[in-house]
């Protein structure tokens, strides 16, 4: 299976690697090679850590739920979940043994709604996919939220650049060319009201006309308080 629009990195767990059979580790580092992830295999605290659109998406992935030996299990979790913002538990779970197992477990061991958000799966291979699949997902969240920001900063940044040239053309004899050129040249309206006209002239295109204008129109109540907007 190829996920749309994928790619990113695994960080595998060590450890983690080492207790699972070598042809599941071969289908995982198909399936990531496949998604355009890369693999690397380091001393991570939880099993799995994916990176994609620049969030990190933390993983257990019990493989092998021991109805016998439940404690150790929530204890890693409950620790987890306190280091990692976005983490999620995948719990293979084939048996009817084993899933209820785990319903009494959940709540013997106090876990909340969503905190961390549990995944039970069938197999091995269920379990892989739908881990890239949330991480994936989440990525794509991310980036979509970065894109969103970007671009209200954008039209932000047009709204005052637009209110800009509204103040300054309403400047008897100011054009936009003037404005722009004192947008570059100088920057914001409280810096141009602080120039003098000696400064405005060496740094723009504007002329003694002009730039005597302004100096005055910032200085003068009469001409500031009632500027004609074009």
């Amino acid at each position: 299976m190829v996920i749309s629009g994928g790619g990113g990195v695994c960080m595998m767990n060590c450890t983690w690697k080492d207790e699972q059979h070598p042809s599941f580790i071969n289908f995982i580092s198909s399936f990531l090679g496949a998604n355009y992830f890369r693999l690397n295999v380091v001393p991570v605290a939880p099993d799995l850590i994916f990176n994609c659109g620049g969030l990190s998406v933390a993983f257990n992935f019990i493989t092998n739920w021991d109805c016998s030996n439940i404690s150790p299990i929530f204890e890693r979790i409950q620790k987890l979940k306190a280091q990692f913002a976005h983490f999620y538990v995948v719990a293979t779970l084939p048996t009817k043994e084993q899933n209820d197992s785990f319903g009494r477990s959940y709540f013997k061991y106090g876990m909340e709604l969503g905190r961390p958000t549990f995944v039970p799966v069938q197999d091995l291979e269920m379990g892989f996919e739908k881990i890239v699949k949330i991480a994936h997902a989440r990525g794509v969240c991310k980036s979509q939220d970065v894109t969103s920001r970007l671009k209200a900063e954008r039209e932000q940044l047009v709204r005052g650049m637009d209110a800009f040239l509204r103040v300054l053309t309403s400047i008897p004899g100011i054009n936009s060319h003037d404005a722009n050129s004192l947008n570059q040249a100088i920057g914001s309206i409280e810096a141009i009201a602080k120039a003098s006209k000696e400064y405005i002239m060496e740094n723009t295109d504007l002329s003694n006309e002009k730039a005597e204008m302004l100096t005055r129109f910032f200085r003068d109540p009469k001409l500031y308080l009632s500027p004609k907007l074009n």
